[in-house]
């Protein structure tokens, strides 16, 4: 999870991004600079800004004649901007109460990404995990009004299970989130 401002940036920059994802395999600026057609000289400005950020780490140092060669990896194996590296931009939901609008449904988002990753986090820095449950489908609308019948429906289901299980009183209990969206498909691009 990047959350500094400063390493959303740098991992941003397309051949930073690109080095970051061939970093998933251990390599060096040499090897690096032969697959992305970079001079080894550039990859390795590159690799120390990634470095300086926490995004790829030395793993190893090799003597090759009169060159210290390093080894380098990404420091995780996907990365997610937090919202919080952007500060007072990051969306909020209290800013955009309007639960229909899609403005609210982007900062309820932002927030998940926001307080799962710090959960993560948290449970590696704990060595342990995190119990999470999502569920993710498609479904296919016949007209606007079934849509809203099936939001109607659905958010009085919710309403039902929340009143059945949440225990205010529960004194080792745990609060946990609920979030439940709906919103258009948007075709895979890859």
């Amino acid at each position: 999870m990047i959350e500094d401002p400063a390493a959303a940036e740098v991992s941003l920059a397309p051949i930073r991004a690109r080095l970051l994802a061939e970093l998933s395999e251990p390599g060096s600026a040499t090897m690096l600079a032969a697959k992305v057609g970079l001079p080894r000289q550039k990859v390795n400005y590159h690799l120390k800004a990634l470095e300086a950020h926490g995004l790829v780490e030395m793993i190893e140092e090799r003597r090759k004649g009169n060159v210290h060669e390093r080894i380098m990896r990404a420091t995780a194996a996907s990365y997610v901007i937090s919202p919080t590296a952007l500060g007072s931009l990051e969306p909020d939901p209290a800013r955009s109460p309007d639960r229909l609008s899609a403005s609210w449904l982007l900062a309820v988002a932002a927030r998940l990404v926001r307080d799962v990753g710090a959960l993560i986090t948290g449970a590696a820095r704990a060595r342990k995990r995190v119990a999470t449950f999502a569920i993710d489908g498609e479904v296919r609308f016949a007209s606007a009004a079934d849509r809203a019948a099936f939001a109607e429906e659905l958010a009085g289901a919710v309403a039902a299970l929340v009143s059945k299980y949440h225990d205010e009183s529960a004194e080792h209990g745990r609060d946990h989130r609920i979030v439940v969206a709906v919103h258009p498909s948007v075709k895979d691009a890859r």
